[in-house]
């Protein structure tokens, strides 16, 4: 009788006997851990490894009594690690392509298509329609950790802005069919109405070690309609594309003309609800804003008028705001702050409170004389652990950001007050001589935990205090 390890070997590894059985690696690690493999998968194993049934248990029932299977002609590689051959294996429709030449192949999904941008990953566990409508992931191709992605469908009301601003995606399983009552539409055919491409299929825990141990690479998603591959081409381009690194991405995402937000959060059964009495003005400025941002600050009792990122400080106290709010938004802070850290400088001369998040945080930072830097890895999640250094008290946070504020540049009146606790970058910074703090993460929290939600009402109140002075 064959051991299971016997078993698994002979079929190439855990991924292999997890993609010709039809079932994940959770189980096939079960089956290590329990030394048997259930009776309804030995036909699948006997066609890949020509054992006998005697050889996978003395006495078993003969095969005319085993449950059928379909079993599939070909099967995917197993993707342990990428694939360096340029033909694209049986049932491959489309291919990662990484710049130092390395291919994930897998199926393909969404809208068929050729794009290019940083490959990163997410390890959120839900909200994956606003992670892809999120405008701080322009220029990325998404990886999630999660497997189950299309669960929920698609609705109307789960968008953070109105063009997704993502490249691509990538996930191990095959996308679930909806089954939520809010879904409207499969998320394979919102993805398609975007001109968003996606590949399945992947061992998207190889792909993470490997941005989690080198950091992210540039890659090319191709979906190719006909099914035809050039690899010279697709390597070259993953090879060519610059990074994010001294990208300009906000003026891409922001809003082209002033707007009035009014609208508020959403509440069960009802939907969004009308903003309620709104007591101070607040202009945003959209480096990539978040509608979800938007509602928090209209719910916290702003009236809030949004600007273009490159609103100048005229343009900003030209609406005499009580107070100002930098938004989140993509690319490397000190390319965007060419233009927007003289706006931010001019609004915190004039002594106006600001509340800045994200590529907001990263601008302040750079506004009060501090610099910024590349993260290896970034941080993209739902999960994210932050201490407060003033009060201890840690928050469970999302982030999507791959650029940091360096601590060691800040200036004697510029204080710490928030960091990392996954590896103790800077999460957040307050002035000690006037209204302005700012946070790395969302505390918006769309999709995530509502644990910052304070901040929007730190900001009110730190208005309220300078209209009171």
């Amino acid at each position: 009788m064959r051991s299971v390890e016997d078993i698994i070997a002979l079929m190439g590894g855990p991924e292999a006997v997890a993609t010709r059985c039809g079932v994940g690696t959770e189980a096939v690690r079960k089956w290590r851990q329990a030394r048997a493999i259930p009776a309804k998968h030995w036909p699948a194993i006997i066609a890949a490894t020509g054992l006998s049934l005697a050889e996978l248990a003395p006495g078993a029932p003969s095969a005319s009594t085993l449950p059928p299977i379909p079993i599939p002609e070909t099967s995917m590689p197993a993707a342990n690690t990428p694939h360096a051959a340029d033909q694209p294996p049986a049932g491959a429709t489309a291919a990662l392509v990484l710049a130092d030449g390395s291919v994930f192949w897998g199926v393909g999904f969404g809208a068929h298509t050729t794009t290019v941008g940083e490959v990163c990953f997410n390890t959120g566990m839900t909200g994956y329609q606003e992670t892809l409508t999120d405008p701080s992931y322009a220029g990325q191709i998404i990886t999630f950790t999660f497997p189950h992605i299309g669960n929920v469908g698609a609705n109307a009301e789960d968008v953070e802005s109105i063009t997704p601003a993502a490249r691509g995606l990538v996930v191990k399983q095959d996308l679930t069919d909806p089954a939520n009552w809010r879904a409207t539409r499969h998320l394979d055919d919102w993805l398609k109405s975007h001109g968003i491409p996606g590949i399945a299929g992947v061992d998207t825990r190889a792909l993470t070690a490997r941005i989690r141990d080198t950091g992210a690479p540039t890659g090319v998603l191709a979906f190719p309609v006909e099914g035809r591959f050039d690899m010279a081409t697709l390597k070259a381009q993953a090879a060519g594309w610059p990074g994010l690194e001294g990208m300009d991405l906000a003026r891409e995402v922001s809003c082209r003309q002033a707007y009035q937000w009014e609208e508020g959060l959403w509440h069960w059964g009802q939907g969004y609800e009308k903003a309620p009495a709104r007591k101070h003005k607040v202009v945003a400025i959209d480096y990539g804003a978040k509608r979800n941002i938007l509602r928090c600050l209209a719910d916290a009792g702003c009236a809030v008028t949004v600007l273009p990122a490159t609103a100048t400080a005229e343009d900003i106290l030209s609406h005499d705001p009580d107070g100002v709010f930098l938004s989140n938004g993509p690319g490397d802070p000190a390319a965007t702050g060419e233009y927007a850290v003289p706006a931010i400088q001019g609004v915190l001369q004039s002594g106006k409170p600001v509340f800045g998040i994200c590529l907001g945080h990263q601008l302040l930072a750079l506004a009060l004389g501090g610099r910024t830097f590349k993260l290896d890895r970034g941080h993209r999640g739902a999960n994210q652990p932050v201490k407060d250094l003033a009060t201890g008290r840690v928050e469970i946070t999302s982030q999507n950001h791959g650029f940091a504020v360096d601590d060691k540049s800040l200036p004697a009146n510029v204080q710490v007050t928030h960091i990392s606790l996954f590896d103790g970058s800077n999460e957040g910074i307050a002035a000690t001589d006037r209204p302005a703090f700012s946070v790395q993460y969302h505390p918006e929290a769309s999709p995530g935990p509502s644990d910052s939600h304070y901040l929007f009402h730190r900001f009110v109140e730190m208005i309220e205090k300078h209209k009171a002075a």
